[in-house]
């Protein structure tokens, strides 16, 4: 390629990726597209360069016993592609994990009146990329430090470290998602902000190492799982708002 076209291109190049950057600044919204999350690296570089440390010194149990941690901190923070399906009336999943709890009288400070609280459990075996469950805009992140009791418990629910976001749809419907820390969870991490426009299946956040996520429904929603279910983050509707 002649360098005037070569200079021509890279210009190009630059240009639309600066106009990226900038669009990400005034909506402050990331893709957090990567195929491992960002926030498990200070966990998985060490203990990868730690495995093969003990490896070029020949010591082969614990060169395994570190390579294990580190295949299993890549599966952990791994962050899977996922399909979007239905209209703007459905409210998908915001995690993957097992619906251990649906409420019908359920309450929280952020909202006015009874709700339908759906409580998703998420081992450390599931993917823990959380994802937004509807579209509309981030009215309210609010953050409750707390205890780290065992995810699955009910006092869980409003002891533990948590963070709640409230997004607004288009048609002024409410809809809450709690992001709670588990036993061993020490770190929630939510990557959107109040003012931010939302699509439903963007991710928002994780939390590290076995947690809890819940969604608050209006109490005139249709609730399409039920307890026992398993659900996938941004594919599987959890209910409708009509």
């Amino acid at each position: 390629m002649p360098r005037g076209r070569l200079t021509k291109y890279a210009g190009m190049r630059y240009a639309k990726r600066r106009m990226d950057e900038v669009m990400a600044e005034r909506t402050g919204l990331e893709k957090h597209e990567e195929l491992v999350a960002r926030e498990g690296l200070p966990i998985i570089i060490p203990v990868i360069f730690i495995a093969l440390i003990f490896a070029g010194l020949g010591w082969v149990i614990p060169a395994a016993v570190m390579g294990v941690l580190g295949v299993f901190s890549l599966w952990f923070f791994r962050n899977p592609k996922r399909v979007v399906s239905g209209g703007e009336e459905v409210i998908s999943s915001p995690a993957d994990g097992k619906v251990i709890e649906i409420k019908k009288d359920a309450r929280h400070e952020l909202l006015t009146g009874p709700q339908i609280k759906v409580s998703i459990f998420m081992s450390i075996f599931n993917a823990h990329i959380n994802r937004v469950p509807c579209g509309g805009r981030v009215e309210k992140v609010k953050y409750y430090p707390g205890k780290f009791f065992s995810a699955n418990l009910d006092k869980a629910s409003h002891e533990n470290e948590r963070n709640a976001v409230l997004i607004k749809r288009p048609d002024g419907k409410m809809i809450l998602t709690v992001q709670i820390a588990g036993l061993i969870a020490r770190r929630i991490a939510c990557w959107v902000r109040e003012g931010m426009e939302v699509s439903r299946g963007e991710r928002f956040g994780l939390i590290r190492f076995g947690s809890r996520l819940e969604v608050f429904l209006p109490p005139e929603a249709l609730v399409l799982v039920k307890e026992g279910d398993k659900v996938r983050a941004g594919e599987t509707p959890l209910g409708e708002v009509r």
